[in-house]
This record gives structure tokens, sequence and C-alpha cells, in this order.
């Protein structure tokens, strides 16, 4: 009797529109098993499952569950798991409020063995992750994928599911097997045949390149509550932020090593359909009263920039206001209180 060839165990921590749709693509495939962490949705999924409209997969799948369901993060050590070949994470990177991606997903974590796979937007994410976990390999994933959960369970997937994985350099894991993590991974998620995963052997050049719409739209549709159609009808938004913006990405990424194409920004202007009066996820998130992502989309640029000596401007001022925003939303949520003390500095 032929022996079934040894499945992926992956744990996949984020099971919103995208992070189910990557699980969706993994199961399918037939390569991987995946156990899910879910949060708001939990009681939702375990009950009836995923509903699910897809444009690559098809509409009308009802009552998808993937092989495992938990609404934690299991801890492999405590509870005899079998350990995770590949740790997915792809939740939002908030990387100003606690617990940070590192902290949750340490209980999975197998030192030397587990492969953190991060599907997050932003610069420098890996950085706390390598710092955590000096022995694991770590991957970066760009996705392009237009996934949403409508409603607990209920996952709209309207834009093709295209992700870019490639190696993270680590000091104490080779190139040679991040490489060939990095491209494992690709082949099992694209074994379903109906979504685009790619090898990425220069995974800055697209993190920059994915940031000068990230760090430009995003911020401003926070701050203004409007979408890129009405940016670019508008006109003067595009002027006066959004392209001046987007250059002072540019150029930081150039400073950094990192040539972006010279008509990038208007390219990137132009990226979304004319009619698709679309919110970016960021804007999703403060409307929803949620904690925004802007330290890694806007503040690490930043950061990189004042390094290397780039004027920024643009991106200093969003930052202090999304920085404000923040602060409003941590203290609608109570971990913040607006009392003074004695290291106040302007009482």
């Amino acid at each position: 009797m032929i022996s079934q060839p040894t499945k992926a165990n992956v744990l996949l921590v984020g099971s919103g529109g995208v992070g189910t749709m990557g699980a969706y693509a993994l199961e399918t495939g037939g390569k991987a098993e995946v156990t899910a962490v879910l949060r708001s949705n939990y009681e939702v999924v375990t009950k009836q499952g995923f509903f699910i409209d897809s444009i690559e997969h098809g509409n009308g799948i009802e009552g998808w569950k993937p092989t495992t369901l938990c609404n934690k993060v299991p801890n492999v050590a405590e509870e005899g798991l079998k350990p995770f070949d590949f740790i997915v994470v792809t939740t939002k990177n908030v990387a100003d409020v606690k617990p940070t991606a590192d902290e949750v997903i340490e209980p999975a974590v197998t030192p030397g063995h587990s492969v953190i796979v991060l599907v997050q937007n932003g610069l420098n994410i890996e950085k706390p992750i390598l710092a955590k976990f000096p022995s694991n390999i770590v991957l970066s994933g760009v996705s392009l994928i237009g996934a949403t959960e409508t409603a607990h369970g209920k996952i709209r997937h309207d834009d093709n599911d295209s992700v870019k994985i490639g190696p993270y350099k680590s000091p104490n894991v080779s190139q040679e097997d991040s490489e060939a993590a990095a491209k494992k991974f690709v082949e099992i998620y694209n074994a379903c045949g109906k979504v685009d995963a790619q090898f990425d052997a220069n995974v800055p050049y697209t993190r920059w390149r994915k940031l000068i719409y990230n760090s430009s739209f995003n911020s401003v549709a926070t701050i203004l509550r409007m979408d890129t159609t009405r940016m670019r009808i508008s006109e003067h938004v595009i002027d006066n932020l959004i392209r001046p913006a987007m250059l002072e990405i540019k150029a930081t990424a150039k400073a950094a090593g990192i040539e972006l194409p010279e008509d990038i920004a208007e390219v990137m202007i132009r990226v979304d359909p004319k009619d698709t009066f679309f919110k970016p996820s960021m804007c999703q998130d403060i409307e929803k009263g949620n904690y925004i992502e802007f330290e890694n989309i806007v503040g690490e640029p930043m950061r990189e920039a004042e390094r290397l000596g780039v004027s920024t401007p643009v991106l200093k001022t969003m930052y202090g206001i999304l920085k404000g925003l923040q602060w409003k939303t941590m203290e609608a949520k109570g971990l913040v209180v607006p009392k003074w003390h004695e290291e106040s500095l302007y009482g």
C-alpha cells in the first residue's frame, strides 16, 4: 500500500477575511492541515462554519471549517501537541498595543522547527520576531488579496489572492534553508490551483513598493474618513497629501538602497478602479472603533528616513495625527486615562 505524503502542520493566527481565504487555499490544496485561531467569530464558526463567496474558489461555499478551530493560540509544550511546521500570522500589526505578534505566537513556536510566516503590512515587522525566536526561520509575505469578513463567519473574497513570500535574513539560519522553506510554503499554498503565490527573492523591494500605497492612501483615508475615489475626484487631496507622501516613501526607499520605478507614484495613485469608492483597511478599522496599524506603515518608514537623513514632513505630520487618533481609541478602550502625573511635560 502506498503511504500518503505527510501534510504540513500549519497554525494560522488571524482568521478574518485574508486569513480565512489563506486557510481555505491551504486546506483545499491537500498539502496542509490548518489549525485556525479565531477570536470574535469563534462561537459562530464553531457552530456554523464559514460562509464564503469567492472570486476564485466559487460562491455559496457553506459551513466550511479548517481541520481544527481554537479560540486561543495553543501551547505546544504544555498541551503535548505535534510541533507546527508553519505559523502563519495574518492579524493586523498593531505594534503599540499589547500583546504584540511575537507575544501572541510564543506558546506555539517550537524553537528551531516552526517556520514563522508574516503576512502583514508595514516595514520592519520581522525584527521583533527574529529577536524573540533567533533559531527559527522567518518568512516575510506581502498579500494583495481583497477579502473581508462582512459579518462573523461570512467572507467576501472579491479580488484575486496574490501573495509573495520570501526569506528574511537571519544571522542564525542559513539563507539556503530559509529559501527552501519559502519555496515549500509557496508550493503548498499554490496546490489548490486557484491562487497565485510566488517566491520573492527581494522582500525589501516588495515591502517598500506596497508602502507607497499604504503609507499614503491608508493614512489620509483614516484621517479624513474618505475613500480613494473621492480623493482622486477632489484632486487637491492627491496633490497636497497623497503624492507628496508617496514621494517621501520613494526617497526614503532610495536612501535605503531600494530603487523604485520613476513613475511609481503616478501608477499607485491610479491603481484602484475608478468607481470602487474604496476605503482602505486602516480607515475601516478606525470607523469600527478598532486600533490602527500605523506604527509599521507610517512610523517605521518615518524613523528610517530620520536615520538616513531624508526629510519627510508630510509623513511626520500624518504620523502625529494618527498617533493622536490611536490615543483616543486607547482611551475609549480603557488603556489610557487622561490624568496629570508628576512627569507631565505640559502641566
